[in-house]
Protein backbone atom coordinates (compact mmCIF):
# COMPACT_ATOMS: atom_id res chain seq x y z
CA UNK A 1 0.00 0.00 0.00
CA UNK A 2 0.96 3.64 -0.53
CA UNK A 3 -0.02 6.76 1.37
CA UNK A 4 -1.47 9.91 -0.15
CA UNK A 5 -2.73 13.12 1.47
CA UNK A 6 -5.58 14.45 -0.64
CA UNK A 7 -6.96 18.00 -0.41
CA UNK A 8 -10.45 18.52 -1.86
CA UNK A 9 -11.27 22.22 -2.11
CA UNK A 10 -15.02 22.70 -2.06
CA UNK A 11 -15.19 26.32 -3.25
CA UNK A 12 -17.60 28.84 -4.75
CA UNK A 13 -16.69 30.23 -8.18
CA UNK A 14 -18.34 33.10 -10.04
CA UNK A 15 -19.16 32.73 -13.73
CA UNK A 16 -16.97 34.96 -15.86
CA UNK A 17 -14.75 36.17 -13.01
CA UNK A 18 -11.72 34.27 -14.26
CA UNK A 19 -9.22 36.47 -12.41
CA UNK A 20 -11.13 36.27 -9.13
CA UNK A 21 -11.57 32.51 -9.46
CA UNK A 22 -7.86 32.06 -10.17
CA UNK A 23 -7.06 34.10 -7.07
CA UNK A 24 -9.28 31.82 -5.02
CA UNK A 25 -7.60 28.72 -6.47
CA UNK A 26 -4.16 30.05 -5.53
CA UNK A 27 -5.32 30.92 -2.01
CA UNK A 28 -6.85 27.48 -1.38
CA UNK A 29 -3.85 25.72 -2.96
CA UNK A 30 -1.59 27.53 -0.54
CA UNK A 31 -3.83 26.44 2.32
CA UNK A 32 -3.69 22.84 1.05
CA UNK A 33 0.10 23.00 0.85
CA UNK A 34 0.25 24.22 4.44
CA UNK A 35 -1.64 21.08 5.43
CA UNK A 36 0.98 18.97 3.70
CA UNK A 37 -1.22 17.81 0.81
CA UNK A 38 0.27 15.63 -1.94
CA UNK A 39 -2.57 16.14 -4.43
CA UNK A 40 -4.98 19.10 -4.59
CA UNK A 41 -8.29 19.29 -6.46
CA UNK A 42 -10.86 21.95 -7.35
CA UNK A 43 -14.40 21.56 -8.76
CA UNK A 44 -15.61 21.33 -12.33
CA UNK A 45 -14.97 24.56 -14.27
CA UNK A 46 -13.73 26.25 -11.11
CA UNK A 47 -11.64 28.66 -13.18
CA UNK A 48 -14.57 29.99 -15.24
CA UNK A 49 -17.52 29.30 -12.97
CA UNK A 50 -20.39 27.00 -13.89
CA UNK A 51 -22.56 26.88 -15.91
CA UNK A 52 -21.14 29.27 -18.49
CA UNK A 53 -23.99 28.59 -20.93
CA UNK A 54 -23.55 30.45 -24.27
CA UNK A 55 -20.29 31.99 -23.10
CA UNK A 56 -18.86 28.62 -24.16
CA UNK A 57 -19.66 29.56 -27.76
CA UNK A 58 -17.60 32.76 -27.61
CA UNK A 59 -14.09 32.03 -28.79
CA UNK A 60 -12.81 35.04 -26.83
CA UNK A 61 -14.06 33.54 -23.57
CA UNK A 62 -12.66 30.11 -24.37
CA UNK A 63 -9.26 31.60 -25.14
CA UNK A 64 -9.37 33.69 -21.97
CA UNK A 65 -9.95 30.49 -19.99
CA UNK A 66 -7.09 28.66 -21.73
CA UNK A 67 -4.69 31.55 -21.21
CA UNK A 68 -5.72 31.88 -17.56
CA UNK A 69 -5.04 28.18 -16.99
CA UNK A 70 -1.46 28.48 -18.20
CA UNK A 71 -0.98 31.71 -16.25
CA UNK A 72 -2.29 29.95 -13.14
CA UNK A 73 0.18 27.10 -13.59
CA UNK A 74 3.04 29.57 -13.93
CA UNK A 75 1.92 31.55 -10.88
CA UNK A 76 1.70 28.45 -8.72
CA UNK A 77 5.30 27.64 -9.63
CA UNK A 78 6.45 31.22 -8.98
CA UNK A 79 4.84 31.17 -5.53
CA UNK A 80 6.60 27.96 -4.54
CA UNK A 81 3.62 25.67 -5.16
CA UNK A 82 4.78 24.16 -8.44
CA UNK A 83 5.73 20.76 -7.03
CA UNK A 84 2.19 20.21 -5.76
CA UNK A 85 -0.10 18.65 -8.42
CA UNK A 86 -3.35 20.61 -8.75
CA UNK A 87 -6.44 19.38 -10.60
CA UNK A 88 -8.61 22.28 -11.75
CA UNK A 89 -11.66 22.53 -14.00
CA UNK A 90 -11.72 25.06 -16.83
CA UNK A 91 -13.16 25.73 -20.32
CA UNK A 92 -11.09 24.37 -23.20
CA UNK A 93 -11.61 23.59 -26.88
CA UNK A 94 -10.83 20.62 -29.05
CA UNK A 95 -7.71 20.96 -31.14
CA UNK A 96 -9.60 19.45 -34.04
CA UNK A 97 -10.11 22.44 -36.33
CA UNK A 98 -12.37 20.80 -38.91
CA UNK A 99 -16.04 21.79 -38.39
CA UNK A 100 -18.42 18.85 -38.01
CA UNK A 101 -22.17 18.85 -38.40
CA UNK A 102 -23.97 18.62 -35.07
CA UNK A 103 -21.03 19.84 -33.01
CA UNK A 104 -20.91 23.26 -31.32
CA UNK A 105 -18.99 25.91 -33.19
CA UNK A 106 -15.40 26.13 -32.01
CA UNK A 107 -15.66 22.70 -30.33
CA UNK A 108 -15.58 23.92 -26.70
CA UNK A 109 -14.83 21.40 -23.99
CA UNK A 110 -15.80 21.13 -20.35
CA UNK A 111 -12.29 20.22 -19.25
CA UNK A 112 -9.91 19.82 -16.37
CA UNK A 113 -6.14 19.90 -16.14
CA UNK A 114 -3.39 18.69 -13.84
CA UNK A 115 -1.03 21.59 -13.13
CA UNK A 116 2.52 20.74 -12.09
CA UNK A 117 5.85 22.58 -12.23
CA UNK A 118 4.38 25.52 -14.10
CA UNK A 119 2.58 23.60 -16.84
CA UNK A 120 -0.63 21.74 -17.62
CA UNK A 121 0.87 18.25 -17.76
CA UNK A 122 -2.42 16.46 -18.42
CA UNK A 123 -5.72 17.75 -19.80
CA UNK A 124 -8.99 15.94 -20.38
CA UNK A 125 -12.62 16.72 -21.18
CA UNK A 126 -15.89 15.41 -19.73
CA UNK A 127 -16.85 12.20 -21.51
CA UNK A 128 -20.56 11.93 -20.65
CA UNK A 129 -22.42 15.16 -21.49
CA UNK A 130 -25.75 15.64 -19.68
CA UNK A 131 -28.71 16.79 -21.75
CA UNK A 132 -31.65 16.84 -19.34
CA UNK A 133 -33.21 19.22 -16.81
CA UNK A 134 -31.13 22.40 -16.69
CA UNK A 135 -28.30 20.85 -18.69
CA UNK A 136 -27.64 21.57 -22.38
CA UNK A 137 -24.10 20.28 -22.64
CA UNK A 138 -24.58 18.74 -26.08
CA UNK A 139 -25.29 22.29 -27.23
CA UNK A 140 -22.03 23.58 -25.79
CA UNK A 141 -19.36 20.92 -25.58
CA UNK A 142 -17.47 18.21 -27.42
CA UNK A 143 -17.01 15.04 -25.34
CA UNK A 144 -13.66 13.79 -24.14
CA UNK A 145 -12.35 10.48 -25.46
CA UNK A 146 -9.52 9.61 -23.07
CA UNK A 147 -9.14 7.82 -19.75
CA UNK A 148 -6.84 10.21 -17.84
CA UNK A 149 -4.61 8.69 -15.17
CA UNK A 150 -1.90 10.54 -13.23
CA UNK A 151 0.67 8.82 -11.03
CA UNK A 152 1.28 10.76 -7.82
CA UNK A 153 3.52 9.47 -5.00
CA UNK A 154 3.34 6.00 -6.46
CA UNK A 155 -0.47 5.92 -6.73
CA UNK A 156 -2.36 5.88 -10.04
CA UNK A 157 -5.23 8.37 -9.82
CA UNK A 158 -7.97 8.11 -12.45
CA UNK A 159 -9.76 11.37 -13.23
CA UNK A 160 -13.35 12.15 -14.24
CA UNK A 161 -15.78 15.06 -14.43
CA UNK A 162 -19.26 15.07 -12.88
CA UNK A 163 -21.58 13.30 -15.36
CA UNK A 164 -18.86 10.70 -15.94
CA UNK A 165 -19.90 9.38 -12.53
CA UNK A 166 -23.65 9.82 -12.94
CA UNK A 167 -23.86 7.82 -16.17
CA UNK A 168 -23.14 4.13 -16.68
CA UNK A 169 -19.96 3.07 -18.48
CA UNK A 170 -17.00 5.19 -19.49
CA UNK A 171 -14.54 6.32 -16.88
CA UNK A 172 -15.86 4.37 -13.90
CA UNK A 173 -15.26 0.90 -15.36
CA UNK A 174 -12.30 2.45 -17.18
CA UNK A 175 -10.71 3.23 -13.81
CA UNK A 176 -11.00 -0.42 -12.80
CA UNK A 177 -9.54 -1.61 -16.12
CA UNK A 178 -6.66 0.84 -15.75
CA UNK A 179 -5.92 -0.52 -12.27
CA UNK A 180 -6.29 2.87 -10.57
CA UNK A 181 -5.85 3.16 -6.82
CA UNK A 182 -8.07 6.26 -6.59
CA UNK A 183 -10.85 7.66 -8.76
CA UNK A 184 -11.13 11.45 -8.39
CA UNK A 185 -14.12 13.19 -9.94
CA UNK A 186 -14.60 16.96 -9.96
CA UNK A 187 -18.18 18.20 -10.03
CA UNK A 188 -20.56 21.15 -10.24
CA UNK A 189 -23.76 19.23 -9.67
CA UNK A 190 -26.69 21.57 -8.80
CA UNK A 191 -28.65 21.11 -5.62
CA UNK A 192 -32.06 19.47 -5.57
CA UNK A 193 -34.17 18.59 -2.56
CA UNK A 194 -33.08 15.23 -1.08
CA UNK A 195 -30.33 14.86 -3.69
CA UNK A 196 -27.77 14.31 -0.94
CA UNK A 197 -29.14 10.81 -0.34
CA UNK A 198 -29.09 10.00 -4.05
CA UNK A 199 -25.55 11.34 -4.36
CA UNK A 200 -24.24 9.26 -1.49
CA UNK A 201 -25.67 6.05 -2.88
CA UNK A 202 -24.32 6.90 -6.33
CA UNK A 203 -20.76 7.42 -5.06
CA UNK A 204 -20.93 4.21 -3.08
CA UNK A 205 -22.08 2.27 -6.11
CA UNK A 206 -19.46 3.79 -8.41
CA UNK A 207 -16.65 3.15 -5.93
CA UNK A 208 -17.54 -0.53 -5.91
CA UNK A 209 -17.76 -0.58 -9.71
CA UNK A 210 -14.41 1.20 -10.06
CA UNK A 211 -12.87 -1.15 -7.51
CA UNK A 212 -11.05 1.69 -5.75
CA UNK A 213 -11.49 4.56 -3.31
CA UNK A 214 -13.57 7.25 -4.98
CA UNK A 215 -13.46 10.97 -4.18
CA UNK A 216 -16.40 13.14 -5.27
CA UNK A 217 -15.48 16.83 -5.04
CA UNK A 218 -18.38 19.27 -5.45
CA UNK A 219 -18.85 23.00 -5.91
CA UNK A 220 -20.71 25.20 -3.45
CA UNK A 221 -22.43 28.58 -3.80
CA UNK A 222 -25.00 29.81 -6.29
CA UNK A 223 -25.37 30.91 -9.92
CA UNK A 224 -28.60 32.56 -11.07
CA UNK A 225 -31.32 29.98 -10.25
CA UNK A 226 -28.91 27.16 -9.41
CA UNK A 227 -27.52 26.37 -5.98
CA UNK A 228 -24.53 24.11 -5.31
CA UNK A 229 -24.52 22.50 -1.89
CA UNK A 230 -21.02 21.00 -1.76
CA UNK A 231 -21.43 17.77 0.21
CA UNK A 232 -18.15 16.36 -1.15
CA UNK A 233 -17.75 12.66 -0.36
CA UNK A 234 -14.93 10.13 -0.22
CA UNK A 235 -15.93 6.47 -0.26
CA UNK A 236 -13.77 3.34 0.07
CA UNK A 237 -13.71 0.60 -2.52
CA UNK A 238 -16.13 -1.38 -0.36
CA UNK A 239 -18.66 1.47 -0.32
CA UNK A 240 -17.87 2.68 3.20
CA UNK A 241 -17.93 6.46 3.72
CA UNK A 242 -14.46 7.73 4.60
CA UNK A 243 -15.15 11.48 4.65
CA UNK A 244 -18.01 13.86 3.95
CA UNK A 245 -17.88 17.65 3.79
CA UNK A 246 -20.51 20.04 5.20
CA UNK A 247 -23.19 21.38 2.89
CA UNK A 248 -23.35 25.00 1.64
CA UNK A 249 -19.88 25.90 2.91
CA UNK A 250 -16.52 26.60 1.34
CA UNK A 251 -14.06 24.23 2.91
CA UNK A 252 -10.96 22.15 2.30
CA UNK A 253 -11.29 18.45 3.07
CA UNK A 254 -7.82 17.08 3.83
CA UNK A 255 -7.59 13.32 4.11
CA UNK A 256 -4.80 10.78 4.55
CA UNK A 257 -5.49 7.70 2.43
CA UNK A 258 -3.94 4.27 2.24
CA UNK A 259 -4.15 3.23 -1.40
CA UNK A 260 -2.82 0.43 -3.60
CA UNK A 261 0.62 1.17 -4.98
CA UNK A 262 0.77 1.53 -8.76
CA UNK A 263 2.33 -1.30 -10.79
CA UNK A 264 5.79 -0.81 -12.19
CA UNK A 265 4.42 -0.69 -15.73
CA UNK A 266 2.12 2.23 -16.48
CA UNK A 267 -1.31 1.27 -17.83
CA UNK A 268 -1.95 1.81 -21.52
CA UNK A 269 -4.36 0.86 -24.27
CA UNK A 270 -8.13 1.22 -24.62
CA UNK A 271 -10.71 0.68 -21.86
CA UNK A 272 -14.51 1.00 -21.52
CA UNK A 273 -16.41 2.96 -24.19
CA UNK A 274 -13.27 3.01 -26.34
CA UNK A 275 -11.47 5.45 -24.06
CA UNK A 276 -7.74 5.62 -24.65
CA UNK A 277 -5.65 5.66 -21.47
CA UNK A 278 -3.67 8.90 -21.18
CA UNK A 279 -1.16 8.26 -18.39
CA UNK A 280 1.31 10.76 -16.92
CA UNK A 281 3.80 10.00 -14.15
CA UNK A 282 4.60 12.89 -11.80
CA UNK A 283 6.20 10.98 -8.93
CA UNK A 284 6.67 7.23 -9.31
CA UNK A 285 7.94 6.28 -5.86
CA UNK A 286 5.60 5.88 -2.87
CA UNK A 287 6.22 8.11 0.12
CA UNK A 288 8.15 6.80 3.13
CA UNK A 289 5.62 5.71 5.74
CA UNK A 290 4.33 8.62 7.83
CA UNK A 291 1.92 9.08 10.72
CA UNK A 292 -1.50 10.13 9.33
CA UNK A 293 -2.71 13.48 10.65
CA UNK A 294 -6.03 13.73 8.83
CA UNK A 295 -8.40 10.82 9.38
CA UNK A 296 -11.74 11.06 7.63
CA UNK A 297 -14.38 13.34 9.14
CA UNK A 298 -17.95 12.47 8.17
CA UNK A 299 -20.23 15.49 8.56
CA UNK A 300 -23.86 14.68 9.27
CA UNK A 301 -26.15 15.76 6.44
CA UNK A 302 -28.71 18.47 7.22
CA UNK A 303 -32.30 17.44 7.79
CA UNK A 304 -34.66 18.08 4.88
CA UNK A 305 -36.18 21.38 6.03
CA UNK A 306 -32.87 22.90 7.14
CA UNK A 307 -31.29 21.80 3.86
CA UNK A 308 -33.99 23.50 1.77
CA UNK A 309 -33.83 26.65 3.89
CA UNK A 310 -30.04 26.83 3.55
CA UNK A 311 -30.42 26.41 -0.22
CA UNK A 312 -32.80 29.38 -0.32
CA UNK A 313 -30.41 31.49 1.73
CA UNK A 314 -27.41 30.48 -0.39
CA UNK A 315 -29.24 31.15 -3.67
CA UNK A 316 -30.41 34.61 -2.65
CA UNK A 317 -27.06 35.60 -1.15
CA UNK A 318 -25.23 34.54 -4.31
CA UNK A 319 -27.62 36.42 -6.58
CA UNK A 320 -27.38 39.63 -4.55
CA UNK A 321 -23.64 39.67 -3.93
CA UNK A 322 -22.43 38.28 -7.26
CA UNK A 323 -24.50 40.81 -9.19
CA UNK A 324 -23.18 43.73 -7.15
CA UNK A 325 -26.39 44.69 -5.34
CA UNK A 326 -26.28 46.19 -1.87
CA UNK A 327 -29.76 45.68 -0.43
CA UNK A 328 -33.18 44.13 -1.03
CA UNK A 329 -36.74 45.44 -0.84
CA UNK A 330 -39.79 43.38 0.08
CA UNK A 331 -43.49 44.25 0.12
CA UNK A 332 -44.65 43.06 3.55
CA UNK A 333 -48.30 42.05 3.69
CA UNK A 334 -48.26 40.30 7.04
CA UNK A 335 -48.74 37.00 5.23
CA UNK A 336 -46.65 33.86 5.35
CA UNK A 337 -44.97 34.23 1.92
CA UNK A 338 -43.52 37.70 2.39
CA UNK A 339 -42.62 36.81 6.00
CA UNK A 340 -40.58 33.79 4.89
CA UNK A 341 -38.91 35.80 2.12
CA UNK A 342 -37.97 38.44 4.67
CA UNK A 343 -36.50 35.84 7.03
CA UNK A 344 -34.48 34.27 4.21
CA UNK A 345 -33.27 37.72 3.12
CA UNK A 346 -32.16 38.68 6.63
CA UNK A 347 -30.22 35.43 6.92
CA UNK A 348 -28.74 35.87 3.44
CA UNK A 349 -27.57 39.49 3.47
CA UNK A 350 -28.17 40.75 7.01
CA UNK A 351 -31.20 42.61 8.36
CA UNK A 352 -29.40 45.92 7.93
CA UNK A 353 -29.59 45.40 4.15
CA UNK A 354 -33.26 44.39 4.07
CA UNK A 355 -36.00 46.98 3.57
CA UNK A 356 -39.68 46.21 4.00
CA UNK A 357 -42.68 48.31 3.10
CA UNK A 358 -46.32 47.71 4.03
CA UNK A 359 -48.76 49.08 1.46
CA UNK A 360 -52.22 48.73 2.99
CA UNK A 361 -55.43 49.32 1.04
CA UNK A 362 -59.02 49.72 2.23
CA UNK A 363 -59.26 45.92 2.34
CA UNK A 364 -56.15 45.31 4.42
CA UNK A 365 -56.95 43.94 7.86
CA UNK A 366 -55.56 45.49 11.00
CA UNK A 367 -53.84 42.22 11.91
CA UNK A 368 -51.99 42.16 8.57
CA UNK A 369 -50.43 45.55 9.24
CA UNK A 370 -49.68 44.52 12.83
CA UNK A 371 -48.09 41.26 11.65
CA UNK A 372 -45.84 43.12 9.22
CA UNK A 373 -44.75 45.48 11.99
CA UNK A 374 -44.15 42.51 14.31
CA UNK A 375 -41.97 40.84 11.68
CA UNK A 376 -39.89 44.01 11.37
CA UNK A 377 -39.38 44.15 15.14
CA UNK A 378 -38.41 40.48 15.30
CA UNK A 379 -35.88 40.62 12.48
CA UNK A 380 -34.58 44.19 12.79
CA UNK A 381 -35.11 44.99 9.10
CA UNK A 382 -35.91 48.54 7.96
CA UNK A 383 -39.65 49.13 7.80
CA UNK A 384 -42.09 51.76 6.59
CA UNK A 385 -45.80 51.97 5.81
CA UNK A 386 -47.09 53.70 2.66
CA UNK A 387 -50.87 53.37 2.10
CA UNK A 388 -52.00 52.97 -1.51
CA UNK A 389 -55.52 54.34 -0.93
CA UNK A 390 -54.87 57.82 -2.46
CA UNK A 391 -53.42 56.32 -5.63
CA UNK A 392 -56.16 53.71 -5.80
CA UNK A 393 -58.87 56.35 -5.47
CA UNK A 394 -57.30 58.44 -8.22
CA UNK A 395 -57.24 55.48 -10.63
CA UNK A 396 -60.78 54.46 -9.77
CA UNK A 397 -61.99 58.00 -10.30
CA UNK A 398 -60.44 58.02 -13.76
CA UNK A 399 -61.26 54.49 -14.88
CA UNK A 400 -64.18 53.21 -12.83
CA UNK A 401 -62.87 49.63 -12.62
CA UNK A 402 -64.82 46.77 -11.08
CA UNK A 403 -64.35 43.12 -10.13
CA UNK A 404 -61.05 41.48 -10.98
CA UNK A 405 -59.70 44.63 -12.64
CA UNK A 406 -60.26 46.53 -9.39
CA UNK A 407 -58.55 43.80 -7.37
CA UNK A 408 -55.55 43.62 -9.69
CA UNK A 409 -55.17 47.38 -9.70
CA UNK A 410 -54.28 47.25 -6.02
CA UNK A 411 -51.58 44.69 -6.66
CA UNK A 412 -50.20 46.67 -9.60
CA UNK A 413 -50.08 49.87 -7.57
CA UNK A 414 -48.00 48.02 -4.98
CA UNK A 415 -45.73 46.73 -7.73
CA UNK A 416 -45.28 50.24 -9.12
CA UNK A 417 -44.49 51.58 -5.66
CA UNK A 418 -41.89 48.88 -5.01
CA UNK A 419 -40.18 49.54 -8.31
CA UNK A 420 -40.23 53.31 -7.69
CA UNK A 421 -38.56 52.85 -4.30
CA UNK A 422 -36.10 50.44 -5.90
CA UNK A 423 -35.16 53.03 -8.54
CA UNK A 424 -34.89 55.81 -5.99
CA UNK A 425 -32.93 53.98 -3.29
CA UNK A 426 -31.08 51.25 -5.17
CA UNK A 427 -32.58 48.13 -3.59
CA UNK A 428 -33.58 45.14 -5.67
CA UNK A 429 -37.15 43.94 -5.25
CA UNK A 430 -37.82 40.37 -4.15
CA UNK A 431 -40.96 38.71 -5.52
CA UNK A 432 -42.83 36.65 -2.88
CA UNK A 433 -44.67 34.16 -5.12
CA UNK A 434 -44.55 30.45 -4.32
CA UNK A 435 -44.71 27.45 -6.66
CA UNK A 436 -48.39 26.71 -5.95
CA UNK A 437 -49.38 30.22 -7.00
CA UNK A 438 -47.12 30.24 -10.03
CA UNK A 439 -48.47 26.89 -11.14
CA UNK A 440 -52.08 28.05 -11.02
CA UNK A 441 -51.51 31.60 -12.27
CA UNK A 442 -52.64 32.96 -8.89
CA UNK A 443 -50.63 36.16 -9.19
CA UNK A 444 -50.90 39.54 -10.89
CA UNK A 445 -48.58 40.42 -13.74
CA UNK A 446 -46.74 43.68 -12.98
CA UNK A 447 -48.16 43.48 -9.46
CA UNK A 448 -47.03 40.91 -6.91
CA UNK A 449 -44.89 39.32 -9.63
CA UNK A 450 -42.55 42.32 -10.01
CA UNK A 451 -39.00 41.96 -8.84
CA UNK A 452 -35.46 40.91 -9.68
CA UNK A 453 -35.51 37.57 -7.87
CA UNK A 454 -38.08 35.14 -6.48
CA UNK A 455 -36.49 33.32 -3.53
CA UNK A 456 -39.41 30.92 -2.91
CA UNK A 457 -40.68 30.42 -6.47
CA UNK A 458 -39.81 26.69 -6.39
CA UNK A 459 -41.38 25.99 -2.98
CA UNK A 460 -44.97 24.77 -2.79
CA UNK A 461 -47.26 26.50 -0.29
CA UNK A 462 -47.27 23.56 2.12
CA UNK A 463 -43.46 23.77 2.06
CA UNK A 464 -43.66 27.48 2.90
CA UNK A 465 -45.50 26.71 6.13
CA UNK A 466 -43.09 23.90 6.97
CA UNK A 467 -40.02 26.09 6.44
CA UNK A 468 -41.49 28.94 8.47
CA UNK A 469 -42.11 26.62 11.39
CA UNK A 470 -38.62 25.15 11.04
CA UNK A 471 -37.00 28.60 11.03
CA UNK A 472 -38.84 29.66 14.16
CA UNK A 473 -38.03 26.39 15.89
CA UNK A 474 -34.35 26.75 14.97
CA UNK A 475 -34.34 30.26 16.44
CA UNK A 476 -35.79 29.02 19.72
CA UNK A 477 -33.17 26.25 19.90
CA UNK A 478 -30.44 28.87 19.47
CA UNK A 479 -31.96 31.17 22.11
CA UNK A 480 -32.99 33.74 19.50
CA UNK A 481 -36.25 35.50 18.70
CA UNK A 482 -38.30 33.56 16.13
CA UNK A 483 -38.38 35.83 13.05
CA UNK A 484 -41.86 34.97 11.75
CA UNK A 485 -44.96 36.03 13.72
CA UNK A 486 -47.09 33.06 14.76
CA UNK A 487 -50.18 34.80 13.39
CA UNK A 488 -48.60 34.91 9.90
CA UNK A 489 -48.29 31.12 10.05
CA UNK A 490 -51.70 30.26 11.50
CA UNK A 491 -54.12 32.67 9.79
CA UNK A 492 -55.79 31.65 6.49
CA UNK A 493 -53.75 32.87 3.48
CA UNK A 494 -55.37 35.83 1.68
CA UNK A 495 -54.46 38.36 -1.00
CA UNK A 496 -56.81 40.84 0.76
CA UNK A 497 -57.97 42.45 -2.47
CA UNK A 498 -61.68 42.31 -1.56
CA UNK A 499 -63.66 42.01 1.69
CA UNK A 500 -63.22 38.66 3.44
CA UNK A 501 -61.10 37.16 0.67
CA UNK A 502 -59.10 33.96 1.31
CA UNK A 503 -57.00 31.89 -1.11
CA UNK A 504 -59.40 28.94 -0.92
CA UNK A 505 -62.03 31.10 -2.66
CA UNK A 506 -60.06 30.51 -5.86
CA UNK A 507 -57.85 27.50 -5.09
CA UNK A 508 -58.35 24.07 -3.52
CA UNK A 509 -56.97 23.41 -0.07
CA UNK A 510 -53.19 23.61 -0.37
CA UNK A 511 -52.59 20.12 1.04
CA UNK A 512 -54.65 18.69 -1.82
CA UNK A 513 -53.49 21.18 -4.44
CA UNK A 514 -49.79 20.66 -3.83
CA UNK A 515 -50.00 16.89 -4.05
CA UNK A 516 -51.88 17.23 -7.33
CA UNK A 517 -49.42 19.81 -8.70
CA UNK A 518 -46.45 17.64 -7.83
CA UNK A 519 -47.89 14.87 -10.00
CA UNK A 520 -48.65 17.18 -12.94
CA UNK A 521 -45.77 19.67 -12.81
CA UNK A 522 -42.91 17.72 -11.26
CA UNK A 523 -43.68 14.22 -12.53
CA UNK A 524 -45.45 15.02 -15.85
CA UNK A 525 -48.40 12.77 -15.03
CA UNK A 526 -51.49 13.14 -17.23
CA UNK A 527 -55.08 13.68 -16.15
CA UNK A 528 -56.05 10.00 -16.16
CA UNK A 529 -53.04 9.00 -14.07
CA UNK A 530 -53.75 11.75 -11.53
CA UNK A 531 -57.40 10.79 -11.22
CA UNK A 532 -56.27 7.19 -10.74
CA UNK A 533 -54.31 8.39 -7.69
CA UNK A 534 -57.64 9.18 -6.02
CA UNK A 535 -58.17 12.85 -6.85
CA UNK A 536 -61.62 14.11 -7.79
CA UNK A 537 -61.92 14.18 -11.59
CA UNK A 538 -63.62 17.59 -11.70
CA UNK A 539 -60.99 19.08 -9.42
CA UNK A 540 -58.18 17.65 -11.57
CA UNK A 541 -59.75 19.12 -14.69
CA UNK A 542 -60.02 22.56 -13.08
CA UNK A 543 -56.47 22.60 -11.71
CA UNK A 544 -54.86 21.33 -14.90
CA UNK A 545 -56.68 23.97 -16.89
CA UNK A 546 -55.36 26.68 -14.54
CA UNK A 547 -51.81 25.38 -14.90
CA UNK A 548 -51.98 25.11 -18.67
CA UNK A 549 -53.37 28.61 -19.22
CA UNK A 550 -50.87 30.33 -16.88
CA UNK A 551 -47.73 29.56 -18.90
CA UNK A 552 -47.51 33.13 -20.23
CA UNK A 553 -47.44 34.47 -16.67
CA UNK A 554 -44.67 32.16 -15.57
CA UNK A 555 -42.47 33.22 -18.49
CA UNK A 556 -42.55 36.78 -17.14
CA UNK A 557 -41.77 35.89 -13.55
CA UNK A 558 -38.25 36.68 -12.28
CA UNK A 559 -35.63 33.98 -11.72
CA UNK A 560 -35.50 32.29 -8.34
CA UNK A 561 -33.74 29.56 -6.42
CA UNK A 562 -34.27 26.06 -7.81
CA UNK A 563 -34.72 23.38 -5.15
CA UNK A 564 -36.72 20.71 -7.00
CA UNK A 565 -35.98 18.36 -9.85
CA UNK A 566 -38.39 20.34 -12.03
CA UNK A 567 -38.63 24.04 -11.31
CA UNK A 568 -40.37 26.57 -13.52
CA UNK A 569 -37.67 27.62 -15.97
CA UNK A 570 -35.15 25.53 -17.86
CA UNK A 571 -36.38 22.32 -16.27
CA UNK A 572 -39.90 22.69 -17.67
CA UNK A 573 -40.17 24.09 -21.17
CA UNK A 574 -43.69 24.23 -22.54
CA UNK A 575 -45.03 26.37 -25.40
CA UNK A 576 -47.17 29.36 -24.46
CA UNK A 577 -49.32 28.96 -27.57
CA UNK A 578 -50.59 25.45 -27.03
CA UNK A 579 -53.99 23.88 -27.73
CA UNK A 580 -53.15 20.50 -26.24
CA UNK A 581 -55.08 20.06 -23.02
CA UNK A 582 -54.85 17.20 -20.54
CA UNK A 583 -58.05 18.44 -18.93
CA UNK A 584 -61.11 17.57 -21.03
Amino acid sequence: MAQLRLALNQIDSTVGDIAGNAESIVRWTRHSAEQGAHLVAFPEMALTGYPVEDLALRSSFVEASREALHALAARLREEGLGELPVVVGYLDRSEEARPRLGRPAGAPRNAAAVLHRGAAVLTFAKHHLPNYGVFDEFRYFVPGETMPVVRVRGVDVALAICEDLWQEGGRVPGAREAGAGLLLTVNASPYEREKDDTRLELVRKRAQEAGCTTAYLAMTGGQDELVFDGDSIVVGADGSVVARAPQFRETCVVLDLDLPAAPAKAPSGVVADGLRIDHVTLSAEPLPAYEPRFPGVVTEALDDDEEVYEALVTGLRAYVTKNGFRSVLIGLSGGIDSALVAAVACDAVGAEHVYGVAMPSRYSSDHSIADAEDLARRTGLHFRTVPIAPMFDAYMGALGLTGLAEENLQSRLRGTMLMAISNQEGHIVLAPGNKSELACGYSTLYGDSVGAYGPIKDVYKTGIFRLARWRNRAAVERGETPPIPENSITKPPSAELRPGQVDTDSLPDYDVLDRLLELYVDRDQGRAAIVAEGFDAELVTRVLRMVDTAEYKRRQYPPGTKISAKGFGKDRRLPITNRWREAV
